[in-house]
């Protein structure tokens, strides 16, 4: 059965969270339409706004997922999921500063299902799906033989991207850890605290503790610059139609719920899990900002370069690897949400398009994950579905 839809119904599934206006349950059907990628064509790239052009930074990759650049400007690219079972650190090293690497290695193999990476001082932090690995870097070198050191176990498998960033001070550690499981109608999820949750550590991975729960899949984090408060994007649940539930990018804050499972955007209550936790639902916070429903966001990164026009200085850009659960492609896009005073202001806004090749079918050319602003200001832009690398940078 689907749900009752006014004739004069009006959706409004993105968009700050006051102004967001969303559907019954199962106004429309739930429908499964997985993309199916064709790799881009030669000479064709995604399409940036005017005033900016894009070039291809890498290609050939494995599935590279997530970005980090380092201090000295060189850019560390997580190959998440490869062909051989193994994840494995990719360097680029641009060293005659034309906006393209001129030096690529492989700077760490043999770790698993791994995501999220954050330089510390002297350590470099990756995320496994079921660890926190720690590795002694030193600036410059291209290439880590020791063997990691585990600080934290995790639970593995399920939404298995463990991202990871320290705080401004460099003294703690936030994971974002995803949920095993749609809605956990199998009452997996309940089981284990640190799921659907971003964790707080100390930097040598003790202390523990739930800083933010109620979040189906954190992913992307970044501190926002004004207010250096913790923002976050969250894949949320599927199956109740085309427009919900929208996916959304928000702050966080330490103790908050944030619905999942048992309600949505606040405190909409989840059908499939209606009346369990009537406690739960009545505390849940609604996010900030709506993004659209099953635009999958997992890249995020605040602008704090230089180069680009002063709209976007401060805002946050998007990385959407687009939709499974939805009758026509939603994502596939790197967005922007300007921010005003340490918050979200106005509508969101394509940046990086042109990844769909057929709007009416499912064929795409790749996928966006990762985002990051490389030292020059421009923006990096992982592909996984087409192995590459973009570099979006304005116009002189």
């Amino acid at each position: 059965m689907f749900g009752a839809e006014p004739a004069n119904r009006r959706v409004i599934e993105s968009g700050p969270a006051d102004q967001v206006v969303l559907p019954p349950p199962y106004a429309t059907r739930a429908v499964a339409k997985p993309s199916r990628i064709v790799g881009w064509p030669a000479g064709k790239m995604p399409l940036a706004p005017a005033g900016f052009e894009v070039n291809l930074f890498a290609e050939g990759l494995d599935n590279p997922r997530m970005i980090h650049v380092l201090p000295n400007g060189d850019v560390l690219v997580m190959e998440s999921l490869r062909q051989d079972g193994e994840s494995r650190v990719l360097l680029f090293r641009d060293t005659n500063k034309d906006g393209k690497p001129d030096q690529r290695e492989v700077f760490l193999r043999r770790l698993n299902r791994a995501f999220g990476m954050a330089l510390v001082g002297a350590r470099l932090y990756v995320g496994n799906t079921d660890a926190i690995v720690v590795f002694p870097y030193s600036p410059g070198e291209t290439r880590i033989r020791r063997r990691p050191e585990k600080i934290l176990d995790l639970p593995a498998g399920g939404h298995y991207t463990r991202n990871v960033i320290a705080d401004v001070k460099g003294e703690k550690l936030y994971i974002a850890v995803g949920s095993a499981t749609n809605v956990d109608e199998q009452r997996i999820d309940e089981k284990d605290w640190r799921r659907a949750a971003i964790l707080q550590v100390n930097r040598d991975g003790s202390s523990i503790n739930v800083f933010a729960s109620g979040l189906r899949n954190p992913v992307g984090m970044d501190w926002e610059p004004q207010s250096k408060t913790l923002w976050t994007v969250v894949n949320e649940r599927d199956m109740l139609g085309d427009e919900l539930v929208p996916d959304f990018l928000t702050s966080l804050r330490q103790g908050a719920f944030y619905g999942w499972p048992y309600s949505y955007f606040g405190q909409n209550q989840d059908p499939r899990k209606k009346g369990e936790r009537p406690d739960l639902v009545a505390k849940a916070i609604k996010p900030d900002f709506a993004l659209g429903s099953h635009v999958a966001p997992l890249g995020l990164v605040f602008y704090q370069g230089t180069t680009f026009p002063k709209h976007y200085h401060g805002g946050a850009f998007i990385g959407m690897h687009g939709s499974w659960n939805r009758s026509t492609l939603a994502g596939y896009k790197v967005a922007f949400v300007p921010f005003q005073n340490g918050k979200p202001e106005g509508v969101i806004e394509d940046f990086l398009t042109g990844f769909i090749a057929d709007p009416r079918g499912s064929d795409v050319y790749g996928r966006p994950v990762g985002v990051a602003i490389w030292n020059d200001g421009s923006l990096l832009v992982a592909d996984d579905g087409a192995g590459r690398i973009w570099r979006v940078s304005a116009k002189r």
